[in-house]
């Protein structure tokens, strides 16, 4: 049970430093607000966050 809590947290702290480097603050924020939204079960916040994050990934493309 430690190993994977663990791993998760690792995989977790990457992801956020992977998204931050990428992509900045606003990339950190929807990730947030992602992050809360499913935990609060609150579909609004959780998608908020994901159409940012889906912005922030297609602003190359646009």
């Amino acid at each position: 049970m430690p190993v994977i809590a663990l791993f998760s947290a690792v995989v977790v702290v990457t992801v956020e430093q992977l998204v931050q480097w990428r992509y900045g603050a606003a990339g950190l924020l929807g990730l947030l607000l992602v992050t809360v939204g499913i935990h609060a079960n609150r579909p609004g916040i959780s998608s908020a966050g994901a159409v940012l994050l889906a912005l922030l990934v297609a602003r190359p493309a646009l």
